[in-house]
């Protein structure tokens, strides 16, 4: 008899790359719309004078589209596994790459500012994506293909 798929089995499905994808695109959404209410449509780029969001993180109006952009991918690309890969190789590359590129041009061209604490940050944020993104293979533990080769074997 076939069961019914339900919102539950649908949890079980995800991989690790996509609840990673996921789980930081609604971060970095609610980050991006917090951003607008914390700076307005400050386009301050050097991080001395931009706003600070919870007087921590440098902000302006083209870091927090940059959010809201990377956090609408995330959640898009929450439903398969391959773009939730892609998502987060591209991601993490694009990270690990804004810690250096902090050091050597805090305001990104005059753009929007990526140093000061931005930069261990960007790592925090690299790290994961980069070894979720890289690390993926196939489908999760607790996946259709996963309980297919398990029952095949019993």
């Amino acid at each position: 008899m076939e069961w019914s798929r339900g919102p539950q089995d649908e949890v079980e499905q995800m991989t690790r790359v996509q609840r990673t994808a996921q789980i930081l695109g609604w971060i970095l959404i609610i980050v991006g719309v917090i951003g607008f209410f914390w700076d307005g449509l400050s386009t301050e780029s050097h991080v001395a004078e931009a706003p600070h969001l919870f007087g921590l993180f440098p902000v302006n109006v083209w870091h927090n589209l940059f959010h809201l952009a990377t956090g609408i991918w995330g959640v898009f690309a929450a439903r398969t596994f391959s773009s939730s890969r892609t998502y987060a190789r591209t991601l993490g590359i694009v990270y690990a790459l804004l810690i250096p590129l902090g050091l050597i041009t805090p305001t990104l061209f005059g753009i929007m500012p990526i140093g000061g604490n931005d930069l261990w940050l960007h790592a925090l944020i690299a790290i994961p994506l980069l070894y979720f993104g890289f690390s993926a293979r196939g489908q999760a533990a607790g996946g259709r293909e996963e309980r297919e080769r398990f029952r095949r074997a019993a």
